[in-house]
């Protein structure tokens, strides 16, 4: 006659049916807190906020069960300081309710830069630049609104920079939208200098061909400098 089967009687079974049903009830509260917590199968729609001013946004979000945070502000002349120039996510899209959304600000006051950051001496910024140097340091630096004047000259270094018409100075710092001016020398004055001497030696070649006499010859002068120069290096 066979006996009775007793759970009792096998205690490692015993335990391994507990932790199997203790497992069990764990999942099913889980799963169901997941689906609470997480509110599955629901969704919100993000609502519209960028260019919209920062308090509106935050109000208009807030009413939609949704969180903010404000990420970094930027700065665009195209919007108004203190508006919202971007959002994520993107208006429209559909997330889960209470979702924390991502705003982008447009600082009130727009980044200030330092052009010339040379501290080793005193002056004013770029002077001495070429004009290729100076205009891809102003390029690399974010600087949008650059014009550039020239005046006579025998290079093409920079004289000195303006922004919004102050002359900038080094370590000074220039809001990044500011009107930039940059005056430079156009490299002419040796040019004109050369064609008034030119003019001047033929006009006064003519004026001598015309009284008859001999037209200088500048041989002479080679042949000079030629009996000199020996004497000279010795």
């Amino acid at each position: 006659m066979s006996k009775e089967f007793k759970i009792g009687q096998h205690p490692v079974l015993a335990n391994i049916v507990i932790i199997a049903l203790v497992a069990i009830i764990g999942l099913v509260i889980l799963f169901l807190w997941l689906n609470i917590f997480t509110r599955h199968g629901e969704w919100e729609t993000v609502p519209e906020v960028e260019n919209m001013s920062f308090t509106n946004a935050i109000h208009t979000l807030h009413d939609k069960g949704f969180r903010t945070d404000i990420r970094d502000s930027v700065y665009k002349d195209e919007i108004t300081p203190g508006f919202v120039v971007e959002q994520f996510p993107k208006a429209g899209s559909k997330v889960k309710p209470g979702r924390k959304v991502f705003l982008y600000i447009n600082a009130v006051h727009p980044r200030e830069l330092i052009i010339d950051a040379d501290n080793s001496v005193a002056g004013e910024a770029l002077k001495g630049y070429s004009l290729r140097q100076g205009l891809a340091k102003l390029e690399e630096l974010g600087f949008r609104k650059v014009n550039v004047v020239k005046v006579p000259g025998d290079n093409d270094r920079i004289i000195r920079l303006l922004a919004n018409g102050k002359t900038v100075a080094k370590m000074e710092k220039v809001p990044v939208t500011a009107m930039i001016t940059v005056e430079v020398h156009d490299g002419q004055l040796n040019r004109v200098t050369d064609s008034l001497l030119e003019e001047e030696y033929l006009q006064y070649v003519t004026e001598v061909e015309e009284d008859g006499s001999e037209a200088p010859n500048a041989a002479p002068i080679e042949d000079e400098i030629i009996d000199i120069e020996p004497a000279f290096v010795q």
